[in-house]
């Protein structure tokens, strides 16, 4: 369910009760849909239709622990949360599949136009491009207080211009999209038949059924020698272990106990709800998300969960189900995706 906010006139999304079955509903027409043990799978049905061969998995309704007490602020209260049932895509939304999407709609993401100079006061004139924030590895060990040292404006950054606008998605196919800001994950999600996950959604998804766990596959870290995730293994930011340091193909990691890939690191993914500081006050406002350090900007924040493949143990210890931040939903990067669900 949304209700529109009274103060700024803006659309929230809000928690039902769970539903007392446990069965997955049948979804109405214009759909069709197979269910296999593994999950459901979504027959094609026209124009923006999910097709047959990216499954969508059944998240049944629940009551879970959400957030920690154990780690960042904002992920606190720890807090029991119920949610309906409701179908999760089993992967990040990919190169392949955004492509598509363009392809049938001319659509343009919001790194491909130019930033309208009346919401940016200040800014150089030659920053007003289009473009977007690429991630640089550092040259040595850097202050990790500053970000400016490995996120760089890039104009001609997009998501099929990853790392500028010489670089291209050869081999990518399969890798999530990213420099998505909220507003192209939505079109991309309506276009589809689908819909962004709200906090909660996305939180009970990832938890795979561990009420409460640190982690997608439990309570301990990652082994030397084990592969649970892609996340920044090695030196952060100058010296990833190989193989790491950079998006992988979805699904290169195994899933979590609801056969859900890459819902630790990887990228980050967009929420449809405003970020609030405590995750427990319930429903908020596009006006309450606003960065109160950076008040001369008021563009509203959204959610993103998961981490990416920039969380580092000794920076960003994100990987995790409770994990949270706040982004700017006119901002994407290099480590920022998204994936859909449908109630």
């Amino acid at each position: 369910m949304r209700a529109r906010c009274r103060r700024c006139r803006c659309w929230s999304a809000t928690t039902t009760p769970p539903a007392s079955s446990t069965t997955p509903p049948v979804p109405n027409a214009p759909w069709t849909w197979r269910i296999r043990r593994a999950g459901p799978s979504p027959a094609s049905s026209g124009t923006g239709r999910v097709s047959s061969t990216e499954d969508l998995v059944w998240i049944a309704p629940q009551t879970t622990t959400l957030g920690s007490d154990a780690h960042y602020p904002e992920e606190s209260p720890a807090r029991k949360v119920s949610v309906d049932g409701f179908w999760m895509q089993r992967h990040q939304v990919t190169n392949a599949r955004f492509a598509e999407f363009v392809d049938a709609t001319g659509y343009r993401t919001v790194a491909e136009r130019p930033p309208d100079p009346a919401q940016y006061p200040g800014a150089a004139p030659q920053n007003l491009v289009p473009g977007s924030m690429v991630f640089r590895r550092t040259a040595g060990p850097v202050d990790l207080r500053h970000l400016s040292q490995w996120w760089v404006w890039t104009p001609g950054a997009c998501w099929n211009h990853p790392r500028g606008p010489r670089s291209s998605l050869r081999n990518r196919d399969d890798h999530p999209v990213v420099h998505i800001a909220f507003e192209d994950a939505q079109s991309y999600a309506e276009w589809a038949g689908l819909a962004l996950p709200s906090e909660a959604q996305w939180e009970v998804a990832a938890r795979g059924g561990l009420d409460g766990a640190v982690y997608t596959w439990g309570d301990a870290p990652e082994q030397p020698g084990e592969r649970r995730a892609n996340y920044w293994h090695g030196e952060f930011p100058h010296l990833p272990d190989t193989g790491y340091g950079t998006t992988a193909a979805v699904g290169s990691f195994a899933p979590n106990g609801y056969g859900l890939c890459d819902m630790a690191g990887n990228v980050w993914e967009w929420t449809s709800d405003w970020y609030g500081r405590d995750p427990a006050t319930g429903t908020r406002c596009a006006a309450d998300s606003y960065d109160p350090g950076q008040p001369q900007f008021a563009i509203p924040r959204k959610v993103i969960k998961g981490g990416s493949f920039l969380c580092a143990d000794s920076y960003c210890l994100r990987y995790r189900p409770a994990a949270r931040r706040p982004q700017m939903i006119d901002t994407g990067m290099s480590h920022i995706g998204f994936r859909c669900v449908r109630s």
